[in-house]
């Protein structure tokens, strides 16, 4: 065989390894931002809004700013716990926004972050479904994870009783 045969077959041997490890690789939801690459994200509200009502899912918005020490604290338990991911894969749809959106009606207590509402497929925001903090109803701390797990199982609940 001549140098250049064998030169041509290494490139192309390479080449389908280089091929294989990246289809291997799996590429991490851009949606996501951090908070679990196996749950399905929506893009926008208005999108998320469409989703929980046809799927009669509740809809969980999570409010996070990328240079804030709580939201990422936050994130980075929200991301580690397996229960959590699993309940807001399979029982939610999902929205985290690092802008406001539009509608007043996501911020009951002002403007903050991380701020977590939950919203019904009637399209009823559940100002009743707050967490620990008087001054800031709907924020959560990495210690409250428990707490969001029971507002979050609260929403199911409602939605099945109340709709």
């Amino acid at each position: 065989m001549s140098r250049s045969s064998v030169l041509c077959i290494l490139l192309v041997v390479a080449s389908l390894d280089v091929s294989a490890q990246r289809k291997a690789k799996k590429v991490p939801q851009t949606l996501s931002r951090g908070w679990g690459d196996d749950i399905t994200w929506t893009q926008t509200y208005e999108e998320a809004l469409a989703k929980s009502r046809t799927s009669q899912k509740p809809l969980m918005v999570i409010h996070h700013l990328e240079d804030c020490p709580h939201s990422q604290a936050l994130k980075k338990v929200f991301a580690a716990d397996t229960e959590l991911q699993k309940m807001a894969q399979e029982d939610f749809v999902m929205l985290n926004l690092v802008h406001e959106t539009i509608d007043k009606n996501l911020a009951p207590d002002g403007h903050y972050a991380p701020r977590i509402i939950f919203v019904d497929p009637s399209l009823t925001v559940r100002a009743d479904i707050a967490g620990k903090y008087s001054n800031r109803l709907y924020t959560y701390e990495p210690d409250d994870i428990d707490i969001l797990k029971e507002n979050m199982k609260k929403a199911k609940k409602l939605l099945h009783t109340e709709l």
